[in-house]
């Protein structure tokens, strides 16, 4: 088992879809820990420029959990193309690294 750690970064556009996702993957055991923000997202979508109230999300979750992490995501989610990014831990207190990895071992 590797303590690496990965932050997967998505979007969602209600609070439903906010309990699904993180409901899933923490009983799972592909997210060790989830957080939700408000955000106002800008952006460019057919040509158009958009503006749109979203939650971020923010999943933590073990390097060897991400391909599952984000397949669940991908499966679950209300977008066509929903935000998907997923960023390396690169230092962080290690008692937390070590913390994540185990909740998020994807054994659940």
């Amino acid at each position: 088992m590797t303590t690496e750690v990965r932050v997967i970064i998505t979007t969602a556009d209600s609070e439903e879809l906010v309990e699904k996702l993180c409901a899933r993957l923490l009983e799972k055991n592909l997210a060790a820990c989830i957080q939700a923000i408000p955000i106002q997202s800008r952006y460019r979508w057919d040509g158009l420029l958009q503006c749109d109230s979203e939650i971020l999300l923010l999943v933590k979750t073990s390097a060897d959990s991400e391909e599952a992490t984000i397949n669940e995501i991908k499966s679950n989610h209300s977008y066509d193309l929903p935000e998907i990014v997923s960023l390396p831990v690169t230092n962080g207190l290690p008692g937390y690294l070590e913390w994540v990895v185990k909740e998020s071992s994807g054994l659940g």
